[in-house]
């Protein structure tokens, strides 16, 4: 027999071993998926304050826009209740230029040969 020792039997690398030969690779793999996540969370919050402000400007618009068609629509539903009454009538006879029976015509000298604008323009049906 042989005196020099026997020769160490060679020992399979172990899962630790290749847990620490491969944390380089799922290192690098998961800083690009937190990279992606953090692109892709920047682009959402983005996305998010970009329809924000796009929808509280339309929204502004569209209750300026309401508030105009409702005072139009009080002028319509004053001039419908009104519509056959003597001064409303009167009223309008005046905005086109007639004058009473009574009354006398006045005419300035320094008057404008195109007169204005008598009375108030309201939109009606």
């Amino acid at each position: 027999m042989d005196d020099a020792p026997a020769p160490s039997p060679v020992r399979p690398r172990s899962t630790w071993w290749r847990r620490v030969s491969r944390l380089p690779v799922a290192m690098m793999l998961t800083s690009l998926l937190a990279a992606l996540g953090i692109v892709q969370l920047s682009f959402q919050l983005g996305n998010a304050a970009f329809r924000t402000v796009t929808w509280t400007r339309q929204t502004q618009e569209t209750n300026a826009r309401i508030a105009v068609l409702e005072t139009e629509l009080q002028i319509l539903q004053d001039a419908r209740t009104a519509l056959n009454t003597p001064e409303y009538l009167r009223q309008l006879a005046r905005c086109q230029g007639f004058v009473g029976l009574d009354e006398t015509v006045v005419v300035s000298p320094t008057a404008p040969a195109v007169p204005g604008e008598n009375c108030q323009v309201v939109p009606l049906p």
